[in-house]
Formats: structure tokens, sequence, C-alpha cells
């Protein structure tokens, strides 16, 4: 996966390792971390939603952050509490 820097000089940017898949979402909770923007909860939680129910997932969890360039301080509590995770939306 290439990723590119958005700062002034960026070129690409290091990546760290990315999780591996889950071989199947039966049984684990969608978690979905709503990052403020229009109507991004309304698509990711419908997106969760029919995931969950084509896949057999125990569940949909949600979280809000308080703004699209805020961190997400609840990081912690979504690793605790969700398998996989949702998320990002743009205008």
């Amino acid at each position: 996966m290439n990723v590119w820097s958005p700062f002034p000089g960026g070129g690409r940017a290091q990546v760290g390792r990315l999780a591996p898949r889950k071989p199947s979402l039966a049984g684990l909770t969608i978690g979905v971390l709503d990052n403020s923007k229009p109507n991004a909860s309304v698509l990711l939680h419908r997106v969760a939603e029919l995931l969950a129910q084509k896949t057999g997932a125990a569940g949909v969890r949600g979280w809000r952050k308080p703004g699209a360039s805020r961190p997400a301080e609840m990081i912690d509590d979504i690793a605790k509490s969700a398998h996989v995770v949702l998320t990002g939306s743009a205008d």
C-alpha cells in the first residue's frame, strides 16, 4: 500500500504493518468510529449493520470523535470492545 504525506515536501509516508485480516466476522463485534463529518454516522453505521447481517457478526458498536481533525481519545476502549473497525468519511 502506498500512502502519500499531505505535508509540504511530503512524498511517500512511512506505513506501519497492517493488521492481519480476520478469516471471518461471524461472532465478532464491528466497531464504527464516526469522525463527525456530515453523514458519516449514517453511512458507516448502515454499512456496518449490513455487513453484520451478511456475515453473522455479533453486533455493531459505535463511537464518535468530537471533530474530524481531533484525535480519537477513546482508542483504547475501541481496541478492547471491537474486533474490526470501520472509519473514515470525506466531504
